[in-house]
């Protein structure tokens, strides 16, 4: 139906990848109707040494493998101020390795499956690639069934790694550790994407660093779901993550097509021409 849909809306609206939002921004170009769209995103977190440390660890495994990492606004890089590397890494990795995948619904499962097995062969594909590369699993890395895949922390992972600058999709993240936060917002900064970032730090470092992010939403102490639940705040993509807004004022007025209607009174321009040209004359 989407591409029915395509050829018959005045407005378009799209979530989805960057990829399939590129060809409907072609097709809505040809139509010269407006469009809105939210794509992907390689979205980065960055752990501060003044952070709230087992917080951040605990938090972080929601950030990366809710929804078995099929968000796109999940994190899938994280950049780590060296002084709180020691702590936070060991830590973020004991809670994904203590995660409970499989199916049903019940509280005694964390992960769930991927959308498909295709697209668990898609993630299989990233991991391989970066550990043939020089990367390493800290934990995770493996298949388990036809659609599911174990949350996966990577290191040391190569930039000619596919997965170093491609979205994955999944429940794969990679840490970098760094020496100073400058490091870690120049490496945030360094990709085509620009949707959701997230910062843990002391209020003042992090509102600094949220600054100096360029991307759609910056998170604050926790990874996404703040500004996905601010409806009143807009939220969307820089760059390749999507152009357009959803939520708040700006999410509900693109659907809208401003237009002037302007009604003159007492007299017309003809009669105001012609009242300042006998006074000329």
């Amino acid at each position: 139906m989407g591409q029915a849909i395509v050829e018959e809306c005045d407005f378009l609206m799209f979530t989805g990848s960057t990829a399939t939002g590129t060809r409907l921004a072609q097709q809505a170009a040809a139509s010269l109707i407006d469009y809105s769209m939210e794509l992907g995103g390689k979205n980065a977190m960055i752990v501060a040494a003044d952070a709230n440390l087992d917080r951040a660890a605990e938090a972080a495994v929601h950030a990366c493998f809710a929804n078995s990492g099929q968000l796109c606004i999940s994190i899938e890089r994280i950049y780590v101020e060296r002084p709180a590397a020691e702590r936070f890494i060991p830590a973020f990795v004991e809670h994904a390795a203590s995660m409970r995948v499989g199916p049903g619904r019940g509280w005694d499962v964390d992960m769930g499956a991927q959308i498909s097995p295709e697209h668990t062969d898609r993630i299989e594909a990233f991991v391989n690639d970066a550990l043939a590369k020089g990367a390493t699993a800290l934990t995770g890395g493996r298949r388990t069934g036809p659609a599911f895949f174990e949350p996966t922390v990577l290191i040391d992972v190569p930039p000619d790694a596919d997965l170093h600058s491609q979205e994955v999709f999944g429940p794969v993240v990679y840490v970098e550790v760094v020496d100073t936060l400058e490091e870690a917002v120049a490496r945030a900064n360094a990709t085509d994407y620009g949707l959701n970032s997230s910062v843990w730090a002391a209020p003042a470092t992090a509102r600094r660093l949220a600054g100096a992010l360029e991307s759609g939403t910056v998170n604050i102490n926790e990874g996404y779901a703040p500004a996905w639940m601010a409806l009143g705040a807009p939220m969307g993509g820089w760059k390749r993550s999507g152009m357009g807004r959803r939520h708040g004022e700006h999410g509900i007025t693109k659907y809208t097509e401003p237009r002037n209607v302007t009604e003159m009174r007492w007299t017309t321009m003809s009669g105001l021409l012609g009242r300042a040209a006998r006074r000329l004359g």
